[in-house]
């Protein structure tokens, strides 16, 4: 997926109020940023790294520039978490996620119950339900989510199981914006109620697939699914 205007270089001066951050650009001028990440960016925070903006052309925007992607120890780490679900769609309409293929029919922001689930999928014999989740946080060669409590994210996965008691398919997606990971688990550290409902999800057949994909100033490009990791090592 390619990003459809040029992004623009900086260095990053803080983040603040969550959703805000001073960026000095190159030709010195000094912005403010929309960060559209709400977590707390663990692991992919750094003051005076490199970074890359996109503009905004919604002239109702407050802010001239969406924060897209960090470099963290020469690697980019994408933190713009609206992005994931744009690659998610476009790739399954293009049969690029291995065990995601040959729908015939891809929605996005479909309502069950209680929950708006990221994308309804269909072909003949099989509906499938996908949550997509971005993933930026990291300790050693682990991709870890969440990186904040998220009950947000809990609720998803009581959906998910409820789905797969219906018989319906149900996946939980984590796109992992960062190349310096070799496997993906859930952070029980700090979120320990998530941990035990994404086990407790994955034991009841709902599947979970983690996407690493390589994220560049000019496009974010899917590399290969990652192993899961327990804590228990099983």
């Amino acid at each position: 997926m390619k990003y459809p205007v040029p992004l623009i270089h900086g260095r990053l001066i803080k983040r603040y109020k969550r959703f805000l951050a001073d960026v000095i650009l190159d030709s010195g001028e000094v912005i403010i940023a929309h960060c559209t990440n709400s977590g707390s960016m663990k692991s992919c925070l750094e003051e005076g790294a490199e970074v890359y903006l996109s503009p905004v052309t919604d002239p109702k925007r407050k802010t001239r520039f969406t924060w897209e992607m960090i470099k963290i120890n020469d690697s980019w780490v994408g933190i713009n978490t609206s992005l994931p679900n744009k690659f998610a769609f476009e790739m399954m309409q293009k049969n690029a996620i291995p065990g995601l293929e040959g729908y015939t029919e891809i929605r996005r922001e479909v309502k069950y119950n209680e929950s708006r689930l990221d994308i309804f999928a269909q072909k003949p014999g099989e509906t499938c339900f996908v949550e997509v989740k971005n993933v930026t946080m990291k300790e050693g060669e682990m991709a870890l989510f969440p990186d904040a409590v998220t009950l947000r994210g809990q609720k998803h996965l009581k959906t998910l199981m409820t789905l797969k008691e219906k018989g319906i398919r149900a996946v939980m997606l984590y796109v992992i914006q960062r190349m310096d990971v070799e496997a993906f688990g859930p952070a029980a550290a700090i979120d320990p109620v998530y941990a035990l409902l994404l086990r407790e999800a994955y034991e009841k057949g709902v599947e979970i697939i983690p996407i690493q994909v390589r994220v560049s100033p000019e496009s974010v490009v899917f590399e290969r699914v990652l192993p899961v990791r327990w804590e228990d090592g099983k």
